[in-house]
């Protein structure tokens, strides 16, 4: 059996709680470890349960959902926060990633979908959909502005990691990576990981914006 995965679902809204509790629950490998209706409250219940994953919702009344996850993030740096959202709107985007979220989740996904993110999130990936990723990348193509101590950072980095990182920043997920690399996906998982532990970033998100503060997305191209 694999090993158990312990979510928070921090949201005011009694139905959204009771839905993601029955969807958690069509999942052994998942534990619900607790509930909270407010942001203050899903920080402190983050605080006591070290969840693993922590559901939250954007608009709470009080301490809102962009406001608690970076002082849940920072106060429980392992825990991952999936930030759940009715519409992907830009400024919810820039405003979660800035405060250390590792994905976005519109409210409307599937039941099978939140499962599989939350096993990615709970994997030390980074969740983006597609379109959230391409907002990233437009953003940051349209606001060039080059980093020189992000460049320094990238120099510590193996040639074929600076590739990888490319790629990350053009928003390819490990599979397309390997695919274009032709590499098994493995070898591409650990590549993230290390550029992760090099460059110190808490996760893929972070890696995207770098390498485009850095400019090597600009400068370099993926070899064939």
């Amino acid at each position: 059996m694999p090993e158990q995965v312990r979510v928070l679902i921090v949201d005011d809204d009694d139905l959204m709680r009771a839905g993601l509790q029955s969807v958690l629950s069509s999942d052994p490998s998942i534990e619900l470890v607790g509930e909270a209706a407010d942001g203050a409250a899903g920080v402190a219940a983050a605080r006591k349960l070290r969840p693993d994953v922590v559901l939250m919702d954007v608009r709470m009344p009080g301490l809102d959902g962009i406001a608690a996850t970076r002082e849940l993030t920072a106060a429980v740096p392992d825990t991952k926060v999936v930030i759940l959202t009715t519409f992907e709107d830009d400024d919810y985007i820039f405003s979660g990633l800035e405060a250390g979220a590792a994905g976005f989740l519109l409210k409307r996904t599937r039941p099978e979908e939140l499962i599989k993110a939350i096993h990615t999130i709970a994997d030390g990936d980074s969740l983006l959909s597609p379109s959230v990723t391409s907002r990233v990348i437009t953003r940051m193509t349209r606001e060039p502005v080059q980093d020189e101590r992000a460049l320094k950072k990238i120099d510590h980095l193996t040639p074929r990691e600076q590739e990888v990182l490319v790629l990350i920043g053009q928003g390819l997920s490990n599979g397309e990576i390997a695919s274009q690399l032709v590499v098994e996906e493995s070898t591409v998982k650990t590549h993230v990981k290390r550029i992760l532990q090099k460059l110190a970033l808490r996760d893929r998100v972070q890696a995207v914006i770098l390498a485009y503060e850095s400019g090597i997305v600009r400068r370099h191209r993926p070899q064939d």
